[in-house]
């Protein structure tokens, strides 16, 4: 994706940090009791990973995307958050994490790292977009939203960029209820959060894309016309 000769090219890298419920075959013992929470939200993100390959393809960008269940190891938590392990691999000895950390966790990152380091350079912007989904109802309340971007509002690149976006979804999908950091702050701990203090704010704007999982629960043509909508308003966005 480039601009005019003058300015910026701009990149684009996809990423899904919690597309599947996977358990590797090392793992697989320790979750024969809890099997069930694989197929919650607290096992995977429904939806994030077709439409992160949706959103790469139509782009030609870069995908990073992993299928092992959160319930192994969050890629999308910091090594000193708590929740970076949870379920039945909050019990495994420090030994057991480490390895799981070695197998998974720290290739992924290192993956996303050394991708933004080749590509944000000092005539390109990278554009992150980090896909996932949440759940309709938390605790009981209902979230307010059909989708949500995530950014940190002091970074003004990111800020335009969601702005410019949450514009066009409203032009081209006017029955969208799309919200800017919601249902989470952009500043929460994240994999965007950990990057944006990687790199300059010029070169480096990250995004977390958020779907409501009504959507792809419904599946079906309303669901590929949302993935298309938010496709299509982002081109026309970074174009």
């Amino acid at each position: 994706m480039a601009a005019s000769p003058h300015s910026k090219q701009t990149v684009l890298l996809v990423t899904c940090e919690h597309g599947g419920n996977r358990v590797p075959a090392p793992y697989r013992s320790c979750f024969q009791e809890e099997r069930g929470l694989l197929g919650t939200h607290q096992g995977f993100d429904l939806g994030a990973l077709e439409l992160a390959r949706r959103l790469a393809r139509r782009f030609g960008a870069v995908s990073i995307c992993c299928t092992v269940t959160r319930l192994l190891v969050d890629l999308n938590r910091s090594l000193s958050n708590p929740r970076v392990f949870s379920g039945p691999a909050r019990r495994l000895d420090p030994s057991a994490q480490n390895e799981i950390l070695d197998r998974y966790y720290h290739p992924y990152r290192n993956e996303v790292e050394a991708v933004i380091q080749t590509h944000a350079q000092p005539n390109t912007s990278l554009v992150h977009v980090s896909v996932h989904s949440f759940t309709p109802r938390l605790n009981g309340q209902e979230r307010k939203a059909d989708v949500g971007l995530l950014y940190d509002p002091q970074r003004a690149g990111e800020k335009r960029l969601c702005l410019a976006w949450q514009s066009e979804v409203r032009r081209c999908a006017p029955d969208l209820l799309l919200r800017r950091n919601y249902p989470y702050r952009g500043t929460d701990d994240g994999l965007t959060s950990h990057l944006r203090k990687c790199f300059d704010s010029r070169r480096y704007l990250g995004i977390e894309l958020e779907v409501n999982q009504k959507w792809p629960r419904a599946g079906g043509k309303r669901w590929s016309r949302l993935q298309s909508n938010l496709i299509n308003s982002l081109a026309a966005v970074v174009s």
